[in-house]
């Protein structure tokens, strides 16, 4: 039985729509990884199937599915990681409301016990905070979140977001152990290869349904764009004779002629209809001021957190020197300490000892990991 059936999806915002009278069905077990370039759709599809946004027209209909989504965004979360997960739970109030006070304690004991299940599977701590946590701690808190409901679908907008490379590859392999149905939107093309056994893909406001893995979609998809390219060249080549033909007069009003002026207007109608792609992308940036060679020293920093009264120690006599042209990358696991050194090298934060000395003609550009 199908979990999930979709039939005559259409919506849309401004512009042509993001969706026109897409179907598809989801079947239980399924991997089925969303394609499409950025703006196609993808997001606001998973927002549909999860029932947080309504379709314009068409129809989800779902054979007692229980759907969970992880959004791609981060938002501000109070409270502990127990809490936060708890919430997740979709608690039937009446029911609640109706039943004996010793059932009530039995569900809430079944809730907690599920909720303690999936926070030691995610390696979670649940009594901490998570307000202060790094943003990819975050993430695993409201994957959790999502999980603890044991959906039959669970919906995942882009996972790997703000994850370190450990928290990535954990991911995969819970991922691939998962028994339920999932589909996920990614950028990560190893994720893809690895647990997609399905690929949808959005592209003009349709929905095409290839029906194989990461490898065979690549194959399939370059000879099927090999052969569109041909097919519209051919097309565009006789449109253009036509539109030669048209400019240079009808000679006589012949039914022959009449029949070619109407075979023209039928073409024009259906490259009007043609949702060009599009191009790659073309970056300029600015050149600022040449600085000089020092771009920053750093010397001995020591920094810490408080936290439950006790300091954190994330930089303990921390020095390193970076020269124009450098290309520095900053690794490690969630939570380190990797987006504080980031701050305090730039002045955001200050440390609890050392020095820092920037250099001359500075002209500095920060893309923090939540934009």
């Amino acid at each position: 039985m199908a979990l999930v059936t979709i039939d005559s999806l259409s919506i849309r915002f401004r512009g042509p729509p993001l969706l026109d009278e897409v179907n598809c069905i989801i079947e239980p077990k399924q991997r089925i990884g969303l394609l499409g370039r950025n703006g196609a759709g993808k997001s606001t599809f998973l927002k549909m199937l999860s029932g947080t946004v309504e379709p314009d027209h068409g129809s989800i209909s779902m054979a007692n599915t229980t759907v969970s989504l992880l959004q791609q965004s981060v938002p501000d979360l109070d409270g502990d990681v127990q809490t936060i997960v708890r919430s997740g739970l979709d608690l039937n109030s009446s029911s609640a409301a109706n039943s004996s006070n010793e059932w009530d304690k039995t569900q809430d004991w079944e809730l907690d016990h599920r909720v303690e299940q999936i926070v030691t599977r995610m390696q979670l701590d649940p009594t901490a905070e998570v307000s202060p946590m790094s943003a990819g701690m975050k993430r695993r808190v409201l994957l959790a979140r999502a999980l603890v409901q044991s959906p039959d679908l669970l919906l995942l907008d882009e996972p790997t977001n703000h994850l370190d490379i450990d928290s990535i590859r954990w991911l995969e392999d819970f991922l691939d152990r998962y028994e339920g149905a999932y589909m996920f939107i990614t950028h990560d093309r190893q994720f893809l290869r690895r647990l997609a056994n399905r690929i949808l893909e959005i592209e003009g406001g349709k929905l095409f349904d290839w029906s194989c893995d990461y490898e065979t979609f690549l194959q399939r998809k370059e000879a099927e764009l090999a052969a569109q390219e041909k097919q519209e060249k051919l097309f565009d080549k006789k449109l253009a004779e036509e539109e030669a033909w048209i400019r240079q007069g009808i000679k006589a009003r012949r039914t022959r002629n009449e029949g070619r002026v109407r075979a023209l207007k039928a073409l024009r109608e259906i490259r009007g209809e043609r949702r060009d792609k599009a191009g790659t992308t073309n970056l300029q940036i600015q050149e600022g001021m040449r600085s000089g060679n020092l771009v920053c020293k750093a010397q001995d920093l020591t920094f810490a957190y408080e936290k439950d009264g006790t300091g954190r120690n994330l930089l303990q006599g921390f020095s390193t020197t970076i020269m124009r042209g450098d290309k520095v990358g900053i690794v490690g696991p969630n939570g380190v300490g990797k987006t504080t050194l980031l701050k305090i090298l730039l002045g955001d934060l200050q440390p609890d000892s050392g020095t820092i000395k920037l250099g001359a003609n500075l002209q500095i550009a920060y893309f923090d990991q939540l934009r």
